[in-house]
Parts: structure tokens; sequence; C-alpha cells
């Protein structure tokens, strides 16, 4: 299993009291998407810009997706432009491909039969290892999971290549955080403008 895929799986099974924001989710999984090609020698980091290296399969069909996605000509990408970029999205393909291999399954309406529902993860080997890699308090998920309000961050040391990553994860959440609320007090101000007339 990849890191991106553990993190999809501990974001579905629910053991949170809070609801994940989709936002902060999608720049989570492109950041360990990141750290999985890392990992599998897909790319180097130099600072804070993406290198690409030879093209190898990982064998994970939305790793090898973004894979394919890193910019190849100078001057390369940065971290954080490739997270915008690549997780737009990223956690409705994430739920979409877990369905596709059967790790979960849509419950049915009791009413209207034909409806889906929720999204629930199935009794897996999966499911089972993303929890207990969770459980064990891997830095790198925790870390991941804590930039998508999952948890608390890790008290570990991580590597250069880690943190560069997380870093920009963390500043890329942050901001979209402050898109949110910026946008919510324009829709009160405009809310408040209408009242007056």
């Amino acid at each position: 299993m990849t890191t991106a895929r553990d993190l999809a799986i501990v974001a579905l099974d629910g053991a949170t009291d809070k609801p994940v924001e989709q936002g902060d989710l999608s720049l989570a999984l492109a950041g360990a998407e990141m750290l999985d090609l890392l990992d599998a020698h897909a790319l180097v980091l130099d600072g804070d810009r993406i290198l690409p290296s030879a093209q190898t399969p990982t064998g994970d069909r939305l790793l090898d997706e973004a894979a394919e996605t890193l910019v190849r000509q100078e001057p390369y990408e940065s971290v954080e432009d490739w997270l915008w970029r690549r997780g737009r999205g990223l956690s409705a393909a994430y739920v979409d491909d877990l369905e596709r291999i059967g790790l979960t399954t849509r419950s049915r309406g009791r009413r209207v039969p034909l409806r889906t529902g929720r999204t629930e993860l199935v009794d897996s080997e999966a499911r089972r290892q993303a929890e207990e890699r969770r459980a064990a308090g891997e830095p790198v998920l925790a870390a991941l999971a804590a930039a998508a309000g999952l948890g608390d961050e890790p008290a570990e040391e991580l590597a250069d290549d880690a943190v560069t990553v997380l870093a920009a994860v963390g500043d890329a959440v942050m901001e979209l955080e402050a898109v949110r609320q910026r946008k919510v007090i324009e829709d009160a101000a405009f809310d408040n403008v209408w009242r007056g007339y």
C-alpha cells in the first residue's frame, strides 16, 4: 500500500469526530503521493523544486498517474505549485479508486434503495494495514493526517525531503483555510448590504 492510499483509508474510516474538508484532504493526498514518488525514486527534490527521475511504474494506478504529471522541463515546478495542481479533486479520485478495487462500498438508502448513501470501508487487509500504521504513529502518515485535520502532529523528526513536502502541505492547507474564511466574511458582508436595502 502507498501512503496516499493509507491516508485515504484513514480519512474514510471516520475515526474522528470532526468532518474532513475535501480540499485539505486533497492537498494532503497530493503530498502523500509526492512522498511515495520520492520513495520510488520517481523524483528528487532540489530545494523546493521537483526534479523528475526516470519513469518507472510503481504498480499503483493513481501514483503512476501522478508521476506522469510531473513537469519535465526547466524551470521545474515547485512543491507548492504541484500540490495545488495535483490536489484538485484528488480526494474524490481516491474514493472512486478505493471503490473500483473493492475496498469500499456505498450503503443503500432504506426508503429509496437506488439512492446511494455514504461510502464505507469494507473489512480488508488494506484497511487493517492502514489502521495499524496509524495506530503505530508512523510519523509521515501522522503528519499528513494532521494536515488534513485527522489528528495531532507527530513529535518525531523526519527526513529533510519529508519536512519540505509536509511544510508545503501545511502552508497550502493554511492558505486554503484563509480563502474559506475570507469567503465567509465576504458573504456575510454581502448579506448585510442586502439587509440594509
